[in-house]
């Protein structure tokens, strides 16, 4: 009897997990490991990137399942303690001085560094925004009393707050694309907040407005950009060789110029699996759907993106299924998080977009970008098990 009891709560246990998106996720593992391991065949490098993302894989399948075994309501209560944490980790690392533990890699102090072992704090703080953002806005909209612009207007205010001191030590990192993500991040969970578009309007086009102005500035008087703005003339280079990387084929249009070279030679099928032969710098890790596209044609490209946008609807998904708002707006925030990296990622490789140095989820290769997603795995598998699924209790 007591052995058809524990069979009866082991299946439940099971029944309990979201299988579809760790499914997902394993089937974009491997992708990551097959083109990993295919664009190491270039020689760029002597370290066998392709056996490390495994490791990285496999501590990223434990953080998962470990925060899934979390009740996702302890989760939601430590929000504010993960958001200090958060941007004290940024904070920390701006003001230490540059040593072993906070070395300067490829220009910019973004890193701690142990041994062997480094994190990147900024790719964490993204997954903790959208928590403290999701929060934030379920707080607000539950003690609301009255639709009213005055309540609109307040809640607009805190998201602006709690966004201005991750988003500004990022920053100072130099690293544009990931307060991009933040950006979007914060458009898409504005836009599902509540917030009245009389106010969702005017911030949408002010902030296209100020990106028009950015562009516009760029091409035309970069001058002014470097006097009121500090940026750097190099930081232009991305966005010339972006609009014509053949005039800068020798330097900063290289990598943009090769990606389309690779890409367009891989034709329908693709030249085979470690047969890529036009060489492109970081080819393991922002530029692997060029590996893609180069080694395995429109069918493997096709074939990544399709896996890619099944676990953007399954996402979707899981944000009606969730009765519980804070649930639903963190989904809603990881999926713009998700959407802007596909997008940007392969936009980039195929001048759609200018290169702003965003991995591809999931696929490039890297321990905090893949450890960052893989927590939001986590999270997500915790809504399921304690929440989602048929045999859990809701929040």
């Amino acid at each position: 009897m007591s052995n058809n009891k524990y069979i009866r709560q082991n299946s439940n246990f099971f029944a309990r997990i979201d299988w579809i998106l760790v499914i997902l996720i394993l089937l974009l593992a491997s992708i990551s490991v097959i083109s990993i391991s295919s664009a190491m065949t270039s020689g760029q490098y002597g370290t066998d990137f392709s056996t490390r993302q495994i490791a990285f894989y496999g501590l990223g399948f434990l953080l998962a399942f470990g925060l899934m075994l979390i009740p996702f309501k302890l989760i939601k209560n430590y929000t504010w303690i993960l958001y200090i944490l958060g941007v004290l980790s940024l904070v920390i690392l701006y003001i230490a001085p540059v040593s072993s533990v906070t070395p300067i890699i490829n220009g910019a102090k973004s890193w701690y560094q142990f041994g062997f072992f480094s994190i990147q704090p900024s790719e964490f703080v993204k997954i903790i925004y959208i928590l403290t953002m999701a929060y934030v806005i379920s707080q607000h909209n539950k003690y609301k009393l009255t639709n009213t612009l005055s309540m609109d207007l307040r809640l607009l205010l805190k998201l602006i707050l709690i966004s201005i001191l991750p988003m500004l030590f990022i920053l100072l990192q130099n690293d544009l694309g990931t307060v991009l993500v933040m950006i979007a991040i914060f458009l898409g969970l504005v836009v599902v907040s509540g917030i009245s578009w009389w106010l969702i309007i005017p911030t949408l086009s002010v902030s296209g407005a100020t990106g028009l102005a950015l562009i516009l500035g760029i091409l035309y008087r970069p001058d002014l950009l470097e006097r009121y703005l500090g940026i750097h003339p190099y930081q232009f280079e991305r966005i010339y060789s972006w609009l014509s990387p053949e005039a800068f084929q020798s330097d900063s249009g290289f990598q943009l110029t090769n990606s389309l070279i690779a890409i367009g030679s891989g034709g329908i099928t693709g030249k085979g699996y470690a047969d890529g032969i036009i060489y492109i710098p970081e080819n393991h890790t922002d530029f692997i759907f060029t590996i893609i596209g180069e080694e395995f044609g429109f069918i493997g490209s096709t074939i990544v993106i399709i896996v890619l946008f099944m676990l953007v609807m399954h996402l979707i998904r899981m944000a009606f299924m969730a009765t519980d708002s804070f649930a639903s707006y963190f989904i809603i925030g990881y999926l713009a998080l998700l959407v802007f990296h596909i997008i940007q990622n392969i936009g980039m490789t195929i001048q759609l977009l200018p290169i702003t140095g965003l991995p591809l989820p999931f696929i490039s290769y890297g321990g905090s970008g893949l450890w960052s997603n893989m927590l939001a795995v986590g999270i997500m598998l915790s809504m399921y098990f304690h929440h989602l699924s048929k045999g859990a209790k809701n929040i």
